[in-house]
């Protein structure tokens, strides 16, 4: 079953059971991932033997590494919706959000400012030098309570059940292991938290999710 909300610009909103998106993405990788016909040389073992339903072949964007003024651009807001986001996620004073591929930083601040003293927001990225721009920006207009997260591709490095809320905006279209890095966000999910994935649709190589039957 998806949850869907129509945002201006673009199409294509998730808001799932994080145990849901994990299933569809196990059927992803069965659908994507080619059986040999004939059995093929025994692997050599490993001293960290990846499980199958980790690993899938789908394709995916480059990451983006551009200019991050894209991002604030002023019809953002209208398109977006980011008080919409936050009440369908349930994000309110006192929350702790997870911004997975926070960019410039454009709904972490959003957040943060909704959440409060009480609350807090990771803001993770790949990115190094977006962090240290989301750093700067935060000292800029006073917001203590967002930490950044140098994060890995299939890991974001969250703490173990530290999140109300996690969103991928615009960002799992990037993901090329998404099964690992779902996982991984799961851990740090407390009970009841909800997690939003928003992208539009389209060929992996022009930063869109290619629809499945």
């Amino acid at each position: 079953m998806r949850h869907s909300v129509k945002e201006v610009g673009f199409r294509a909103a998730l808001l799932l059971p994080l145990a849901l998106v994990l299933g569809c993405a196990a059927q992803f990788d069965r659908r994507s991932t080619s059986v040999a016909a004939s059995p093929g040389p025994t692997p050599a073992p490993t001293a960290t033997p990846q499980k199958q339903s980790d690993k899938i072949d789908r394709p995916a964007s480059e990451p983006y590494t551009g200019s991050l003024s894209q991002f604030e651009d002023p019809k953002r807001d209208e398109n977006l919706q980011p008080n919409r986001i936050m009440d369908v996620l349930g994000i309110k004073d006192g929350s702790r959000v997870a911004d997975i591929g926070a960019g410039s930083g454009w709904f972490t601040v959003r957040a943060a400012r909704r959440v409060g003293n009480n609350g807090a927001v990771y803001a993770v990225e790949i990115n190094s030098d977006y962090l240290k721009h989301i750093e700067e920006r935060a000292k800029r207009e006073n917001l203590p309570n967002i930490h950044t997260i140098l994060g890995k591709e299939d890991d974001p490095l969250l703490p173990a059940n530290s999140v109300d809320a996690v969103l991928l905006l615009k960002t799992y279209h990037e993901v090329a292991q998404p099964i690992r890095l779902l996982r991984r966000t799961r851990e740090a999910m407390r009970a009841g938290a909800l997690l939003g994935i928003i992208d539009r649709n389209g060929e992996a190589g022009s930063h869109g999710i290619i629809k499945r039957p």
